[in-house]
């Protein structure tokens, strides 16, 4: 005989976990499939069990976008506690991950995606907490999932777990060193996660291990991991400086922001290479060992809350008309862009040039080498930046052609999670420029983001 809870029909169940069971249910028809999570009460069990169901209930309606699942009805916490989400039709990284490392591509693919997850997280100002491959649904269109939210902080409700002092810091091979030392609040927890889970993706080995004491988990305040390039040659330099970083055990050292990852993983050649890419073995015993003594004296202290934290490190993207590179708008533009980035502590500056057409139709008619008008290009935009004094690592140059330059910079933007879009646009009386004219209203109009038009006064467009 069924049983039936608010009028969902339980059905089988698919997953018997710490906290609780989850089971397909039907009913109310919600349009979409759903499971059903049903916290543990029994004789014995763990209070931190209800303490994360009640996490879960709270955090997940408030969160919303294809990075984690739709809550369908939460039951009443005092009488019948339940969570009914949609069910998240995909492949769980865990199972992914079962069939050894990674391939290149895939790695890129994968660890793009799960960057975009992460951050879109952290702008709705809360951190997951307990990122691991067996919270991360693979869905069909290449897009992933989070799922599992009973660690998770968030900034606007209360965070149960520290009002309970309770120590739940997460799955002892993907927690972070804030982790250890009771720091919740903090989204760069993740991003120590997320390197974990690229490191094991890359080399089918954890970091860190798999500790079983309070002792072998704050090893992770100090010990410097096996390059990944040891462990599989397959792993290009440019890899190992992204996994790397991420594992910094000092947040400020890590990425500042997922959204930057996801760049670098999309864009490799643009990533600024340091000692990091080039580790053959670890640090010797005198380098731990000053590590070690560093970070014996670690203590909690509090951190910015996660959007917050995430809007430091920005990442602007400025439009550059390399067609034109005498166009009296240029410096405006160098001394704007020069204001933007003295502000912000973190910041990530994007110069791209598109060109209109494409191969063959004539789009690159402005470059002055026939036979390599890409480069011709990429060199202007070299020389447009060069006054900026930035540098490689805050910095990356493309550039594309496109019938509609306009729509490939704002598709371009979205994709890369750009805060900031600058850009030119020409007065009343410079017709002639159509560049500055189409792109710049165009952009301005279907941006996801804030757009910056940088305006010259007419007497310097003479």
């Amino acid at each position: 005989m069924s049983t039936e809870i608010d009028g969902f029909i339980v059905g089988e169940r698919i997953h018997s976990g710490a906290m609780g069971d989850i089971f397909r249910v039907t009913g109310r028809n919600a349009g979409v499939p759903m499971i059903m999570k049903l916290p543990r009460f029994a004789p014995g069990e763990s209070a931190e069990s209800l303490i994360n169901f009640e996490t879960e209930a709270m955090i997940l309606p408030a969160l919303s976008g294809p990075h984690v699942p739709r809550v369908i009805s939460v039951g009443d916490l005092a009488k019948t506690p339940y969570i009914v989400t949609e069910w998240i039709e995909g492949e769980s990284l865990e199972q992914v991950l079962k069939r050894g490392p990674l391939p290149v591509p895939e790695i890129v693919r994968i660890g793009a995606a799960l960057a975009d997850a992460v951050h879109t997280l952290h702008l709705q100002d809360a951190v997951h907490l307990d990122l691991k491959p067996d919270n991360v649904i693979l869905k069909a269109d290449g897009e992933v999932a989070l799922i599992d939210f009973g660690l998770t902080f968030h900034a606007r409700f209360p965070d149960l777990l520290a009002e309970e002092q309770r120590f739940a810091a997460g799955s002892a091979p993907y927690i972070s060193p804030e982790q250890v030392l009771g720091i919740r609040s903090d989204p760069r927890s993740d991003i120590f996660s997320l390197g974990v889970v690229l490191y094991e993706l890359a080399t089918g080995k954890l970091p860190f291990g798999v500790p079983a004491t309070m002792a072998g988990l704050r090893d992770r305040l100090w010990l410097d991991p096996v390059p990944p390039r040891i462990r599989s040659r397959e792993v290009p330099p440019w890899l190992q400086e992204i996994i790397l970083c991420c594992l910094e055990p000092r947040a400020e050292n890590r990425y500042q922001s997922a959204a930057l990852i996801a760049f670098d993983l999309r864009q490799p050649d643009q990533v600024a290479l340091t000692e990091r890419a080039y580790k053959s073995r670890q640090a010797g015993f005198f380098m731990q060992a000053r590590r070690w003594w560093r970070a014996r004296g670690e203590r909690a202290a509090p951190r910015r809350m996660p959007a917050t934290q995430v809007s430091t490190s920005r990442v602007v993207l400025v439009a550059v008309d390399t067609m034109h590179p005498d166009d009296a708008r240029h410096p405006s533009m160098q001394r704007t862009v020069a204001r933007i980035l003295s502000i912000p502590a973190e910041y990530r500056l994007i110069c791209v040039s598109v060109i209109r057409g494409g191969p063959g139709t004539g789009g690159m008619g402005g470059a002055t080498s026939p036979t390599d008008p890409y480069h011709d290009h990429l060199v202007r935009l070299r020389h447009w930046v060069e006054p900026l004094r930035l540098p490689a690592s805050r910095l990356s140059l493309h550039v594309m052609e496109s019938a509609d330059p306009a729509e490939m910079l704002v598709q371009f933007a979205q994709r890369n999670h750009v805060d900031l879009i600058v850009l030119g646009a020409p007065s009343p009386n410079q017709l002639r420029l159509a560049w500055w004219r189409s792109v710049a209203s165009g952009v301005t109009a279907n941006a996801h983001c804030s757009v910056h038009v940088v305006r010259v006064p007419d007497s310097a467009e003479t």
